[in-house]
Order: C-alpha cells, then sequence, then structure tokens
C-alpha cells in the first residue's frame, strides 16, 4: 500500500462505527485512527495533527461538542471537524456548528457521503494551505466591512472578526459577487465541494453565525440577505445602509 492520501481521526464510543468508517476510508486510501471516548479523542489529535477528525456528538467522558471546543483551543484549531450523530434536532446541529464543527452528518448515513465529504473538506483545507499566487491581493471593502481573501482576514470598523474556515469562505462567495442571488444547493457545492444530499441546515447554521459576527443588527441583516424559497445574496450597496444605521 503506498503513501495515505491523508489522516483522519474517527472518534465514536460506538467501535462498530469507527470500525466501518475505517474501513471506507482506508479503501479510499486514508490513514484511519480511532478514539473511542472524548479523552483520548483529544490526546490522539494533538500528537497526530490529523487532516480530520469525524467526531460522534456523545462520546463516553464528554460530549463530542466539548471535545470540539479543546481541540478548536489546541493544535487542531484549523482542522475540518465533521460531527456525526443519531441526532438530528435542528438544536443538536446549531450547537455543534456554533461550537467550531465544520459540518455534520445524521446516523444513518450513507458511506458514499461520509466519503464524499471528507475528500472535499480535507482538498479545501490543502487548497487554503498552497502558497498565494503573484496576484496583488484585492481587498473587498462593503461600508465599515472588509475582507481580505489573501491573508484570511475580516475586520469590522478596523476590528478583526474572528470567523471559522466555512465562515470565511461562504462570506467571500458572496461578496465577490455582490447582488447575485446563490440558491443554497449551489452555495453548499461551491464551499463544501459536494452536494447536500437534500439537507441545507448546515448552510444555515453558517449563515445564522456570520451574520452575528459581521451584522449591525443580525435579526436585520445589511449584508447578507435571504431570498426567500431560494437562497442568499449580499448587498452591494450595504455600506451605505449601514452608514444609516
Amino acid at each position: 500500500m503506498g503513501r495515505p492520501i491523508g489522516t483522519v481521526l474517527v472518534a465514536d464510543d460506538e467501535r462498530e462505527i469507527t470500525e466501518l468508517i475505517g474501513l471506507y476510508l482506508t479503501k479510499e486510501g486514508f490513514a484511519v485512527h480511532a478514539a473511542h471516548d472524548g479523552s483520548d479523542a483529544i490526546r490522539i489529535a494533538e500528537a497526530l495533527g490529523p487532516d480530520l477528525v469525524i467526531l460522534d456528538v456523545s462520546l463516553g467522558d464528554m460530549d463530542g461538542i466539548e471535545v470540539c471546543k479543546k481541540m478548536r483551543a489546541g493544535s487542531c484549531a484549523d482542522v475540518p471537524i465533521l460531527f456525526l450523530s443519531c441526532k438530528g434536532e435542528d438544536a443538536d446541529i446549531v450547537l455543534g456548528l456554533s461550537e467550531g464543527g465544520d459540518d455534520y452528518i445524521t446516523k444513518p448515513f450513507s458511506p458514499r457521503q461520509l466519503v464524499a465529504r471528507v475528500h472535499a473538506h480535507i482538498r479545501r483545507r490543502r487548497q487554503r494551505e498552497r502558497p498565494q499566487s503573484d496576484e496583488q491581493p484585492v481587498t473587498l471593502v462593503y461600508g465599515s466591512l472588509e475582507i481580505d481573501p489573501v491573508r484570511f482576514e475580516v475586520k469590522r470598523g478596523g476590528e478583526p472578526l474572528q470567523l471559522s474556515a466555512k465562515e470565511f469562505e461562504l462570506l467571500c462567495v458572496l461578496a465577490r459577487q455582490p447582488n447575485r442571488i446563490f440558491a443554497m444547493n449551489e452555495l453548499y457545492r461551491l464551499v463544501w465541494h459536494t452536494d447536500s444530499m437534500g439537507d441545507t441546515r448546515t448552510l444555515m447554521v453558517h449563515i445564522s453565525n456570520l451574520r452575528k459576527k459581521i451584522e449591525p443588527d443580525p435579526s436585520c441583516p445589511v449584508y447578507i440577505h435571504t431570498v426567500r424559497g431560494f437562497g442568499y445574496r449580499f448587498l452591494a450597496e450595504c455600506g451605505a445602509l449601514e452608514d444609516v444605521r
């Protein structure tokens, strides 16, 4: 067997699940490591530095959301984290993604879907890590909002904002084509690089979290507008609107 194409940590207290995921990902060429409780997951992640973490929401000694928070505070700050759980309630999805998760898949899941998402997240992370070209950096400015796609920085009123990788990518996709209406499935493909499989809750949660960080009033958004029944758009005129507020 050749060199693995990436390293994945699977943390789930059900050994059958870690073995099943490990089987499919190993066939794809990934090196897979398993953890069966939160403490082991954190320890292995710190030692291993994986390319991606698949994290069950319910672990033995601590829940996966707490594990995610600890990983984000350690050496896995930029590692994609994909939550996996039998819980499908919106509240669980919102909490998991708000605490640093990049994506969410509910059990029972399609192995093909899981593998596709792993490939997409790792591919996107490596694209971000590649050296930038010699092109002159172009900072997008809308009112008091400044977006620097090259340095991965966002400021509002000169103050830096702490955005997750997926929040930043989503903002850039929207802001680079202001006033264009993006369908929800299209945004999912552009940012997550895989099909939504009909579940766009991950996108909706990231939109909500993004609004909380960039909008003067998230309940009455100036920048990211919902096009009811279709998707979202970023308004080019938002600077003038914000100045009026």
